[in-house]
């Protein structure tokens, strides 16, 4: 069976997402494009991907939106085009689920790997799993002879962490200063997956950077061994844990296809050639068509005699030649498939050498001042460093100043409210 050499692995990827970018990934997900990048969507297969968790008909901006005004989650003092939301994506290597039970198998599978994923990030704040079963693998299509699907989980989820909000020392109650004030729900990538398990060798000792200071494990291994403990434990088996120390993030659906075509055309080459191989011996019994022709003889009767050797010679040239035409003809939809697939990557490789070029004269003048006045450019960076932390520390300040005034605001219609009960 085609990858039955290969181990099935696990895997677990996580992609980032900010207010501007989480359209693109919510519009591939939930399937709401007209048309799609990765050209193995088969749109007739959409209605078969199942939804553990929906947004229902809001989108993913609105949900997060709603739940901030609801108090459920805080984005206070994020910066502009921070990480809002997570996408987890689980999956393992298409034989896996062929071999399992194929569709109903995976169904099983990712309900129980959404169940992972609500218990590592909170049921709540999981905005959409979903699975996909309408990607084609067209390797496997091809190799077993019948149309085989590749299965995997996209979920988005908020990075949320408790954040504690102490009173500052400008309380004018001193005995209140320091002393936490409420504890928000913190949407915070960064302090989500933070990491404070220590990283050791193969001897078990711990790892220490140059400057003596502990090294931790990736975040995203981490990941890697969660899942694959919580689904062996929940009866699944026969896969392997992903990479170990693994922090890959997802393909784009070109460089995926870019890899999966490389794949199948050495498979296609090691075919050709074992083809050739096979009817290397074939060639010692081609006959021409003059040779053909000289064969038998005409009786009185107007039909054709052959001797018992010139029949047996035709017999087994008529079947290599029913067998040859349906090969070729199978070999030729495989060509013109590939003709078109190279046609397709190079318009896009093409595409994205005219970006880079765009992008390259566009930093031309930097390049040059880098390659000749490297201290000046060193000297401007920091200077242009400098610039951005003075401007953040004003916009951070204008935002501390509006929530005071904002506070103060509010505290002052609270105090004209109860002063208009004490009147009546």
């Amino acid at each position: 069976m085609p990858g039955s050499q290969r181990p099935d692995m696990n895997c677990a990827r996580v992609k980032q997402y900010g207010s501007s970018d989480i359209g693109a990934a919510e519009r591939h997900n939930e399937r709401k494009n007209l048309s799609y990048d990765n050209i193995n969507v088969v749109p007739e297969r959409i209605p078969m991907n199942v939804h553990f968790k929906s947004p229902g008909e809001e989108s993913y901006m609105d949900i997060l939106r709603r739940m901030e005004e609801n108090g459920q989650v805080s984005m206070r003092g994020l910066r502009q085009g921070a990480t809002l939301f997570d996408e987890i994506i689980i999956d393992v290597n298409t034989m896996y689920f062929e071999r399992s039970g194929g569709y109903e198998y995976a169904k099983r599978f990712y309900e129980e790997a959404f169940r992972f994923v609500e218990r590592k990030f909170g049921s709540e704040y999981v905005i959409s799993a979903v699975m996909h079963a309408d990607e084609i693998n067209k390797a496997a299509t091809d190799d077993l002879g019948k149309d085989v699907y590749h299965y995997h989980l996209h979920a988005i989820v908020l990075p949320v962490v408790e954040k504690e909000i102490k009173w500052s020392k400008r309380c004018k109650d001193p005995e209140l200063r320091g002393i936490v004030k409420e504890v928000i729900h913190q949407v915070s990538h960064s302090k989500k997956w933070a990491s404070d398990i220590p990283l050791t060798d193969e001897n078990g000792n711990i790892i220490l950077r140059k400057n003596g200071k502990l090294k931790f494990r990736a975040s995203y291994s981490i990941l890697q061994d969660e899942l694959y403990q919580h689904m062996t434990e929940h009866g699944f088996k026969g896969f392997q844990r992903g990479e170990l120390g693994s922090t890959a993030e997802n393909l784009t659906s070109l460089q995926y296809q870019i890899m999966k075509d490389k794949e199948r055309l050495a498979d296609l080459q090691e075919k050709i050639q074992a083809e050739q191989v096979r009817y290397e011996p074939a060639r010692d019994i081609y006959l021409t068509v003059k040779e053909i022709g000289d064969m038998g003889q005409r009786t009185l009767t107007g039909k054709m005699a052959v001797s018992k050797d010139d029949y047996q010679k035709l017999t087994a040239l008529a079947t290599e030649g029913i067998t040859s035409r349906s090969e070729i003809h199978e070999l030729n939809r495989s060509v013109e498939y590939y003709r078109e697939r190279y046609y397709s990557k190079a318009n896009a490789y093409s595409r994205l050498e005219e970006r880079f070029d765009e992008l390259k004269e566009k930093c031309r003048p930097f390049l040059d001042a880098m390659e000749h006045f490297p201290d000046l450019v060193k000297i401007f960076a920091d200077k242009v460093r400098e610039l951005f932390s003075i401007k953040e520390a004003r916009e951070r300040k204008a935002r501390e100043e509006a929530e005071r005034k904002y506070q103060a605001e509010r505290e002052a219609r609270k105090n004209q409210t109860k002063d208009k009960g004490l009147e009546r």
